[in-house]
Parts: C-alpha cells; sequence; structure tokens
C-alpha cells in the first residue's frame, strides 16, 4: 500500500507542476481561469498523500521517534525526506493556497506567490540527479 502511495504522490507531481506554471502564467497575463482551483485541490492532496506517507512510512514519524530528531538530523536521507522535503513542501502548498485566495480577490502579488511556491517546490523534488535522495522521473520505474 505504501509503494502505491508513493507512486500516486510521485505521479501527481508532475499534475502541480503543469497546473502550477499554468495558473502563473495566467497570473502574470492577468486572465482567469479555472487552473487555480485544480491546482489547489491537486496541491492539498498531494500534502494529504504526504502526510499520510510521513506518518506510516519508513521516514518521518516513525524516524524521528526511533532515532530521535539529532542522530535523524545527521543522516542527510532521513533528514530530506523527514524534515527537508515536506516542510519546504508544506510552505510551497500555503503560497499556492495563498496565491489562489489573492487572485480571487484580484490581487496583483498572487503571481508572485505562484512563483514562489514554484522556485520551492522545485528545490526540493527528489529530482534523479540527486545524490542519495532521488527518485524516477516516472513513478514505478
Amino acid at each position: 500500500m505504501l509503494e502505491g502511495l508513493v507512486h500516486l504522490h510521485s505521479l501527481l507531481r508532475w499534475i502541480v507542476l503543469v497546473l502550477l506554471v499554468w495558473t502563473m502564467i495566467d497570473a502574470f497575463a492577468k486572465r482567469e481561469s479555472k487552473t487555480a482551483k485544480f491546482l489547489t485541490i491537486s496541491a492539498h492532496t498531494m500534502l494529504l498523500l504526504g502526510l499520510v506517507q510521513w506518518f506510516i512510512g519508513e521516514y518521518g514519524f516513525k524516524a524521528i521517534k526511533e532515532m530521535g530528531m539529532g542522530e535523524l538530523m545527521k543522516l542527510s536521507v532521513q533528514r530530506f525526506y523527514s524534515i527537508e522535503h515536506p516542510l519546504t513542501m508544506i510552505i510551497g502548498i500555503v503560497l499556492i493556497t495563498v496565491g489562489g485566495s489573492w487572485l480571487k480577490k484580484d490581487k496583483s502579488g498572487a503571481k508572485w506567490m505562484y512563483l514562489a511556491a514554484l522556485i520551492l517546490i522545485l528545490i526540493r523534488i527528489p529530482w534523479p540527479f540527486m545524490e542519495n535522495v532521488g527518485r524516477s522521473l516516472i513513478p514505478g520505474m
């Protein structure tokens, strides 16, 4: 079950990235679209899948409980999946949510929220080229 959640979470990243770029382009062009709503829904679904993995998987709560925070912080892979990745993604999803709210209110800062979210998300996705923590571009491969 956990492997399926990891694959679904990994697949959903592409949907979130495409919707985020599309919504950001629409925000900069000052065009109205429904992509912001789909982006928020996708990002929140991704967050829920990630939180489930964090609580029941080998990284996250279980690792912190078994090793302790001090020991966990010394190990780069555990630190990445237990602390860095979840925390950065939560901040990115908060920015997406705020950006969506601001977009509805026609505030000009929405586009910058989306840009900041995109940057944060891109730097903390476990890309294949990342040493020790990388995952494949296509889930299950």
